[in-house]
């Protein structure tokens, strides 16, 4: 983590930065931001066109929140590519610290989620998938600050 400040104005300033839904996999995914090793992420194109959101930018500040969306920490984005899904490499695939150690083991478990009842619920395609040519935008970040008392 870096010695940077984050104001209470500034907090109010940023982006809500939501791993995942709700619950567990969320919770598994904030633990992995503020232990550092989650320093990637993965979204579609889809779900920015879907949400109106732009794409992320490199220095584009977020505050990642919780389960019960209280927020946690701030990250700031260092690198975005936007990439056919059936091109992410193996750094990016371990750097989002899930456990992954293959491209194929990451693509699964992010297939799961992307083909699940509440991604396509929220992007409002009951039958939604993905293949290899399914843009993806790859997002490289650093943890700012660590928001829990005592962080």
């Amino acid at each position: 983590m870096t010695s940077d400040s984050v104001s209470p104005a500034d907090l109010a300033s940023l982006a809500k930065a939501e791993f995942a839904f709700p619950g567990p996999l969320r919770d598994q995914l904030v633990a992995a931001v503020l232990d550092g090793s989650k320093t990637t992420t993965t979204g579609l194109v889809v779900e920015y066109e879907h949400d109106g959101d732009p794409l992320p930018e490199v220095g584009d500040r977020s505050v990642v929140v919780d389960s019960d969306d209280r927020p946690v920490a701030v990250i700031e984005v260092t690198g975005v590519r936007v990439v056919p899904l059936g091109r992410v490499d193996l750094a990016h695939a371990v750097d989002e610290g899930e456990g992954d150690t293959s491209v194929a083991g990451w693509r699964t478990s992010h297939e799961g989620y992307w083909h699940g009842e509440e991604f396509r619920a929220a992007l409002g395609d009951p039958g939604f998938t993905v293949d290899d040519g399914t843009p993806a935008v790859l997002e490289r970040f650093r943890l700012v600050a660590d928001l829990r008392p005592g962080g």
